[in-house]
């Protein structure tokens, strides 16, 4: 059984159709990346994934459960995790305590249980040097990689990663990637939204590409890639 499940799932702003009947299906511990290009309605997908929206049609379902009309919290609850494109954290809290709030109430653990939860995760995501550094004070590189963290305190079983490589050096894209290999590794599924290509690349056994709301292709990625159509509307090349 897919662990997430879209089922012609559309959603418009007035006249303007931003998702327009995507369907998918994501298998326990895959690695899904999406391109598209700016206003291909990627960002506007991950929101009613996670509930920030509720779609005009279609269902979402998780483990084979309807939870179309589940708030954000009760789908963070049942295992979905995301970080966002620009990171978000609690500036005027330690990465400890940003983390710790995840946890205990995204992550629902107990008091005993979060500490060393997020211990784990401050090691494996390379932030433990700087667990008591107030987070409205690191620079690019380790406020993605917070970002990253807020979502694995969760603790998810699918987590959506939005443009999390964007604005980092090629030295700083390597170190992330790592990073979202070791939890990839781990058995977490992911959807990975990316412009750097070479870094999604790197990561997804499949690509799908959205192009005005609608899935134009989805397949591996050296296939997805070569489509005339893909080359012609993502790179701006004439097929």
């Amino acid at each position: 059984m897919a662990i997430l499940s879209l089922q012609n799932v559309s959603k418009s702003f007035g006249a303007l159709k931003v998702t327009q009947e995507v369907s998918f299906d994501l298998a326990p511990g895959e690695a899904l990346g999406i391109i598209g290009p700016n206003g291909a309605g990627k960002s506007t997908l991950f929101n009613l994934i996670t509930g920030n929206l509720r779609p005009d049609q279609g269902a979402i379902l998780l483990d084979g459960r309807d939870v179309t009309g589940e708030t954000p919290m009760q789908r963070c609850a049942s295992g979905i995790g995301r970080s966002f494109q620009i990171p978000q954290p609690f500036d005027h809290l330690s990465v400890y305590e940003n983390l710790l709030v995840a946890a205990r109430f995204g992550g629902r653990l107990t008091a005993a249980e979060a500490p060393a939860h997020c211990a784990d995760i401050l090691r494996r995501t390379g932030l433990a040097a700087l667990a008591d550094r107030k987070a409205g004070g690191l620079p690019l590189l380790n406020r993605k990689r917070l970002e990253l963290a807020r979502a694995m305190a969760t603790r998810p079983r699918v987590i959506l990663l939005d443009e999390i490589a964007g604005g980092l050096t090629e030295g700083e894209c390597v170190e992330l990637v790592a990073t979202i290999c070791d939890i990839h590794a781990q058995g977490t599924a992911i959807i990975w939204i990316e412009h750097v290509l070479h870094a999604l690349t790197s990561v997804v056994s499949r690509l799908m590409v959205l192009n005005f709301g609608r899935m134009l292709m989805i397949g591996a990625p050296d296939a997805v890639m070569a489509a005339p159509e893909v080359r012609e509307i993502y790179l701006g090349i004439e097929a």
